[in-house]
Protein backbone atom coordinates (compact mmCIF):
# COMPACT_ATOMS: atom_id res chain seq x y z
CA UNK A 1 0.00 0.00 0.00
CA UNK A 2 1.07 3.41 -0.81
CA UNK A 3 1.73 5.72 2.33
CA UNK A 4 0.37 9.05 2.17
CA UNK A 5 2.59 11.71 4.20
CA UNK A 6 1.11 13.83 6.89
CA UNK A 7 2.03 17.70 7.99
CA UNK A 8 0.63 18.65 11.55
CA UNK A 9 -1.34 22.03 10.89
CA UNK A 10 -3.48 22.77 13.69
CA UNK A 11 -4.03 21.51 17.54
CA UNK A 12 -6.64 23.17 19.37
CA UNK A 13 -9.23 22.58 22.57
CA UNK A 14 -12.30 20.71 21.21
CA UNK A 15 -15.96 22.19 20.86
CA UNK A 16 -17.26 19.24 21.19
CA UNK A 17 -15.39 17.13 24.38
CA UNK A 18 -14.19 18.67 27.13
CA UNK A 19 -10.74 18.09 28.40
CA UNK A 20 -9.82 16.65 24.81
CA UNK A 21 -7.97 18.37 21.95
CA UNK A 22 -8.06 18.30 17.94
CA UNK A 23 -4.46 17.31 15.78
CA UNK A 24 -5.58 17.82 12.62
CA UNK A 25 -2.76 16.23 10.39
CA UNK A 26 -3.07 17.77 7.02
CA UNK A 27 -1.86 15.46 3.64
CA UNK A 28 1.05 16.92 2.08
CA UNK A 29 0.30 18.22 -0.78
CA UNK A 30 -3.40 17.92 -1.34
CA UNK A 31 -6.59 19.15 -0.10
CA UNK A 32 -7.47 16.27 2.68
CA UNK A 33 -6.94 16.58 6.82
CA UNK A 34 -7.17 13.88 9.38
CA UNK A 35 -9.13 15.01 13.00
CA UNK A 36 -8.03 12.84 15.69
CA UNK A 37 -9.05 13.58 19.03
CA UNK A 38 -6.17 13.52 21.91
CA UNK A 39 -6.20 14.14 25.48
CA UNK A 40 -4.95 17.11 27.46
CA UNK A 41 -1.81 15.55 28.52
CA UNK A 42 -0.86 14.31 24.78
CA UNK A 43 -1.63 17.63 23.10
CA UNK A 44 0.54 19.65 25.79
CA UNK A 45 3.28 16.96 25.08
CA UNK A 46 3.10 17.96 21.14
CA UNK A 47 2.22 21.54 21.28
CA UNK A 48 5.96 21.93 23.78
CA UNK A 49 7.89 20.30 21.12
CA UNK A 50 6.18 22.35 18.36
CA UNK A 51 6.63 25.54 20.34
CA UNK A 52 10.13 24.95 20.96
CA UNK A 53 9.50 24.99 24.31
CA UNK A 54 11.77 23.50 27.56
CA UNK A 55 10.22 22.27 30.99
CA UNK A 56 11.52 22.13 33.67
CA UNK A 57 11.86 18.92 33.49
CA UNK A 58 11.54 15.98 31.23
CA UNK A 59 8.48 14.96 30.52
CA UNK A 60 7.65 11.37 29.62
CA UNK A 61 8.12 11.85 25.58
CA UNK A 62 11.10 13.54 26.49
CA UNK A 63 12.54 10.97 28.51
CA UNK A 64 11.71 8.43 25.84
CA UNK A 65 13.97 10.36 23.34
CA UNK A 66 16.55 10.50 25.55
CA UNK A 67 16.35 7.19 26.70
CA UNK A 68 16.32 6.50 22.52
CA UNK A 69 19.27 8.18 21.97
CA UNK A 70 21.44 6.73 24.70
CA UNK A 71 21.18 3.15 22.98
CA UNK A 72 20.99 4.68 19.07
CA UNK A 73 17.59 3.98 18.91
CA UNK A 74 15.84 6.07 16.02
CA UNK A 75 12.53 6.53 14.93
CA UNK A 76 12.56 6.63 11.32
CA UNK A 77 8.69 7.14 10.56
CA UNK A 78 5.14 7.11 11.93
CA UNK A 79 2.60 5.18 10.15
CA UNK A 80 -1.38 5.67 11.45
CA UNK A 81 -2.07 2.14 9.73
CA UNK A 82 -5.98 1.26 10.93
CA UNK A 83 -9.13 2.88 12.03
CA UNK A 84 -11.74 0.74 14.26
CA UNK A 85 -14.33 1.87 16.01
CA UNK A 86 -13.00 5.33 15.62
CA UNK A 87 -10.64 4.74 16.90
CA UNK A 88 -6.81 5.37 14.96
CA UNK A 89 -3.81 2.91 15.63
CA UNK A 90 -0.51 3.83 15.04
CA UNK A 91 3.27 2.13 15.25
CA UNK A 92 6.41 3.77 15.30
CA UNK A 93 9.29 2.60 12.91
CA UNK A 94 12.33 2.21 14.49
CA UNK A 95 15.74 1.29 13.51
CA UNK A 96 19.39 0.08 15.34
CA UNK A 97 22.02 -1.15 14.06
CA UNK A 98 20.34 -1.13 10.61
CA UNK A 99 17.40 -3.76 11.87
CA UNK A 100 14.02 -2.27 11.51
CA UNK A 101 11.16 -2.71 14.47
CA UNK A 102 7.78 -1.49 14.56
CA UNK A 103 6.50 -0.95 17.61
CA UNK A 104 2.45 -0.33 18.52
CA UNK A 105 1.59 2.89 19.91
CA UNK A 106 -1.37 4.92 20.78
CA UNK A 107 -1.58 7.44 18.16
CA UNK A 108 -1.61 10.43 20.51
CA UNK A 109 1.88 9.35 22.15
CA UNK A 110 3.46 8.26 18.57
CA UNK A 111 2.88 12.23 17.07
CA UNK A 112 4.22 13.21 19.89
CA UNK A 113 7.57 11.56 19.25
CA UNK A 114 7.48 11.99 16.09
CA UNK A 115 7.50 15.69 16.95
CA UNK A 116 10.58 15.09 18.77
CA UNK A 117 12.47 12.58 16.44
CA UNK A 118 11.56 15.16 13.52
CA UNK A 119 10.31 11.78 11.69
CA UNK A 120 7.59 12.10 9.02
CA UNK A 121 3.93 10.77 9.92
CA UNK A 122 2.43 8.64 7.20
CA UNK A 123 -1.41 7.13 6.57
CA UNK A 124 -3.22 4.89 3.84
CA UNK A 125 -5.91 5.68 1.00
CA UNK A 126 -8.12 3.93 3.14
CA UNK A 127 -7.88 5.83 6.47
CA UNK A 128 -8.10 9.16 5.09
CA UNK A 129 -11.47 7.79 2.55
CA UNK A 130 -13.29 7.08 5.95
CA UNK A 131 -12.30 9.40 8.44
CA UNK A 132 -10.57 12.65 6.17
CA UNK A 133 -12.22 16.06 5.76
CA UNK A 134 -11.80 18.39 2.87
CA UNK A 135 -10.36 21.62 3.91
CA UNK A 136 -9.17 24.74 1.47
CA UNK A 137 -6.08 26.83 1.20
CA UNK A 138 -7.58 28.67 4.73
CA UNK A 139 -8.23 25.08 5.83
CA UNK A 140 -11.83 25.91 6.17
CA UNK A 141 -13.85 22.77 6.12
CA UNK A 142 -15.35 22.61 2.61
CA UNK A 143 -16.88 19.31 3.02
CA UNK A 144 -18.48 17.10 5.96
CA UNK A 145 -16.40 13.97 7.56
CA UNK A 146 -17.28 10.74 6.67
CA UNK A 147 -19.35 9.08 9.36
CA UNK A 148 -17.25 7.31 11.66
CA UNK A 149 -19.25 6.63 14.17
CA UNK A 150 -18.53 3.18 15.88
CA UNK A 151 -21.01 0.49 16.28
CA UNK A 152 -20.62 0.82 19.80
CA UNK A 153 -21.44 4.37 19.80
CA UNK A 154 -24.98 3.65 18.17
CA UNK A 155 -25.26 1.20 20.60
CA UNK A 156 -24.77 2.69 23.48
CA UNK A 157 -26.92 5.72 22.19
CA UNK A 158 -29.89 3.49 21.70
CA UNK A 159 -29.23 1.41 25.00
CA UNK A 160 -28.47 4.42 27.38
CA UNK A 161 -32.08 4.86 28.57
CA UNK A 162 -32.34 1.59 30.06
CA UNK A 163 -29.05 1.23 31.39
CA UNK A 164 -28.77 2.22 35.45
CA UNK A 165 -25.58 4.76 36.76
CA UNK A 166 -23.66 2.02 37.27
CA UNK A 167 -23.82 0.71 33.63
CA UNK A 168 -23.33 3.93 32.51
CA UNK A 169 -20.28 4.77 34.61
CA UNK A 170 -18.46 1.38 33.75
CA UNK A 171 -19.18 1.87 29.76
CA UNK A 172 -18.02 5.46 30.82
CA UNK A 173 -14.69 4.30 31.78
CA UNK A 174 -14.19 1.59 28.99
CA UNK A 175 -14.80 4.03 26.65
CA UNK A 176 -11.89 6.43 27.99
CA UNK A 177 -9.51 3.37 28.25
CA UNK A 178 -10.19 2.48 24.28
CA UNK A 179 -9.57 6.28 23.69
CA UNK A 180 -13.23 6.76 22.06
CA UNK A 181 -13.70 10.19 23.55
CA UNK A 182 -17.39 10.88 21.29
CA UNK A 183 -18.26 8.04 22.98
CA UNK A 184 -17.09 9.16 26.47
CA UNK A 185 -18.74 12.28 25.68
CA UNK A 186 -21.85 10.98 24.97
CA UNK A 187 -22.37 8.91 28.36
CA UNK A 188 -20.74 12.21 30.20
CA UNK A 189 -23.34 13.36 28.80
CA UNK A 190 -26.51 11.37 30.07
CA UNK A 191 -24.67 11.06 33.16
CA UNK A 192 -24.66 14.14 33.82
CA UNK A 193 -28.42 14.84 32.60
CA UNK A 194 -29.42 12.19 35.30
CA UNK A 195 -27.74 13.94 37.57
CA UNK A 196 -29.65 17.08 37.05
CA UNK A 197 -33.06 15.08 36.94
Amino acid sequence: MVKIKLDIIGLSYSQTQSGAYALVLAETGGKRSLPIIIGGYEAQAIAIELEKMTPTRPLTHDLFKSFADSFQVNIEEVVIYNLVEGVFYAKLICVKDGKFSEIDARTSDAIALAVRFKCPIYTFESILASAGILLDENNELIADAPETESIETKKVDTGMATMNMDQLEENLNQAIENEDYELASKIRDEINKRSES
